[in-house]
C-alpha cells in the first residue's frame, strides 16, 4: 500500500464560509494529490487539520473494502488524542505506524515500486 501524509494548518475564509468540513477537505486532497492513481488502489491519505486537531483517514478502494471504517477509525482518534496533549510529532508517527500496520496485514511481504512521494507535504 501507499501513505500520504498531509498537514494543512488551516482552511481558508472561504472554505470556512463555504462549509467545507474535515472529510470533504481530505476528500479534495486525496483527490488533488492523486492517491487514488496507484496500480492496486491501495492508496491512503493521512490529512490532519492542523488547527483543529482534527485527523481524517482516506482510502482508495482496493483497501478500503478490506479495512474497516472503524480501524481507520481507530488511529485517527489516537492520533487526535495525542496532538490535543501537544504531542504532534509522537501522534503523527504513530499514525502512520498504524497505518502502515493495516496495509501490512492486507498485503504482507508484498514489494512493489514507490508510487506516492515519502515526505509529508505541508499546506
Amino acid at each position: 500500500g501507499e501513505i500520504c501524509f498531509v498537514v494543512e494548518a488551516e482552511l481558508s475564509s472561504w472554505q470556512l464560509w463555504h462549509d467545507v468540513g474535515t472529510r470533504q477537505r481530505a476528500r479534495e486532497i486525496f483527490a488533488l494529490r492523486g492517491v487514488w492513481n496507484t496500480e492496486e488502489n491501495n492508496g491512503v491519505l493521512v490529512y490532519v487539520l492542523l488547527a483543529e486537531h482534527a485527523v481524517e483517514i482516506v482510502a482508495d478502494r482496493g483497501i478500503a473494502t478490506r479495512v474497516d471504517e472503524s480501524q481507520w477509525r481507530s488511529v485517527c482518534a489516537a492520533m487526535e488524542k495525542a496532538f490535543a496533549e501537544g504531542r504532534f510529532q509522537e501522534g503523527a508517527v504513530q499514525g502512520v505506524r498504524g497505518v502502515a500496520e493495516l496495509l501490512g496485514r492486507e498485503y504482507p511481504g508484498h514489494a512493489h515500486a514507490n508510487e506516492l512521494p515519502d515526505r509529508p507535504v505541508l499546506i
